[in-house]
């Protein structure tokens, strides 16, 4: 019996030994491999940039061949993606790295509430503010998960960025932006994390504001939520595909300008039923249209009082040719600010609560004129009924924007833009802050 014992005690250590031989083994084997894809992609490159001198010195090209210039930005992009396979981790859920690295130079008007890009001009006027910042930059990891009963699969992310704390170059801290785990089948996603409310997915595209999402306070209702919610696609036919969202989003209860008494008697978070409808169709070539409607319900408790929350939405996505895309949203409704926007959804006469009716929206012109260069013009407003605010609250607020973007290479993103937040209060007037953002994004 003790020898037994004695060789038992001999072997586990020598098999997990061999265990870790073979783990090493497999580990070396997959480098090797990655290795000789990056060394045949590096010569397709070198083979590609010669073509590519050649037809800039008058040397024919093949006529069936895609442009010298797209081929060997594919190759650049594929020798990117192969790099990065070795972050992945040797599970059966790799884990692969993304994100951004973001500089802003900025410059502000004197209407900007001390803040590096405001949603609304402040109703005093100050200094002008500018500065530089790389505090909006943002990490993500997405893993692919294992097969699941009915043949589905696992999959999600989560991202994350620099934009807590103050502007203070050494107080920036680490948040959670987005993170969500999906549960895929081939017409069923069942998803939970925390995002943007169901109603309103879209949003323009901006490398000056993602610490908040692009027209905060003017028409996008953006707040990240946790929230749960299930995917259902309808195949109509070929080109047609109807898609039902329904699910639990829970709600941002924060009314600042409500006084300390009735701010401390309200619940901070509410569940919500949200649900949005979309149809998209492929027309022949490229042109390409989707349509939605959506309907977010809930109720707040503040000072022992329920307040209904109710908003009706429409957002849509028109892609008339292949270098244009015509997007937006539009909603209506009261107490909107619990999915994300001007923090007045809720207004006390006295004793008696009152839920603020708003409308707003936005919407965006994306022009790619080559596949390196893109232009964005895009503006978007809310607009709270005034018989529902007390004097000095915010009436309306506009932003307009336009910006270029221009790829310096496969993963470099240079880009310019201009916007102004135009504030009107209740009783002082309307207050104008224009903000100016020259970007670098090294995208990875």
């Amino acid at each position: 019996m003790r020898s037994s014992t004695r060789l038992l005690l001999w072997l586990v250590p020598a098999i997990a030994a061999a265990q870790d031989r073979q783990e090493l083994k497999e580990i070396l084997d997959r480098l090797a491999r990655v290795e000789e894809q990056n060394r045949m992609l590096v010569d397709e490159v070198r083979a590609l940039r010669k073509e590519l001198a050649e037809s800039r010195a008058g040397a024919p090209a093949a006529p069936s061949a895609p442009p010298v210039e797209e081929r060997l930005e594919v190759a650049e992009n594929r020798i990117a993606e192969q790099a990065q396979s070795k972050l992945e981790s040797d599970h059966r859920s790799p884990v692969q790295l993304t994100g951004m690295v973001l500089f802003n130079a900025w410059l502000n008007g004197r209407s900007n509430g001390d803040s590096f890009n405001p949603t609304t001009a402040s109703a005093s006027t100050g200094q002008f503010l500018g500065g530089g910042t790389f505090r909006q930059s943002v990490i993500g990891l997405k893993f692919q998960g294992p097969r699941i009963a009915g043949g589905g699969n696992v999959s999600g992310s989560v991202y994350m960025d620099f934009f807590a704390g103050t502007a203070s170059s050494l107080n920036q801290l680490f948040r959670l932006r987005l993170a969500t785990v999906d549960l895929n089948w081939r017409n069923t996603t069942v998803s939970v994390g925390q995002d943007k409310p169901i109603i309103a997915p879209r949003e323009p595209d901006s490398l000056a504001q993602v610490g908040v999402s692009p027209l905060t306070a003017a028409g996008n209702l953006w707040l990240w939520q946790p929230q749960a919610r299930v995917e259902q696609r309808f195949h109509l036919s070929d080109s047609t595909i109807l898609r039902g969202q329904f699910g639990v989003f829970q709600t941002s209860e924060s009314y600042p300008g409500l006084s300390a008494e009735y701010r401390a008697a309200t619940a901070s978070a509410r569940p919500s039923a949200e649900g949005r409808v979309e149809i998209s169709h492929q027309f022949r070539g490229v042109s390409y249209i989707e349509v939605a409607y959506g309907i977010h319900a809930s109720q707040s408790h503040v000072h022992g009082v329920s307040l209904p929350s109710r908003i009706y939405s429409f957002d849509w996505l028109i892609r008339p040719f292949a270098r244009l895309d015509i997007t937006g949203a539009y909603f209506t409704g009261q107490n909107v600010s619990v999915t994300g926007s001007i923090r007045q959804g809720i207004t006390f006469f006295g004793e008696n609560g009152r839920s603020v009716h708003s409308q707003g929206g936005w919407a965006q012109l994306a022009l790619r004129p080559t596949s390196r260069l893109s232009f964005h013009l895009y503006g978007g407003a809310q607009d709270d009924r005034n018989a529902d605010l007390l004097a000095g609250a915010i009436g309306r607020n506009m932003i307009y924007a336009a910006n270029v973007m221009y790829r310096v290479g496969p993963n470099l993103l240079a880009s310019f833009e201009a916007s102004q937040v135009r504030t009107s209060y209740l009783g002082s007037g309307l207050r104008l802050n224009p903000h100016y953002d020259l970007a670098l994004a090294y995208l990875f």
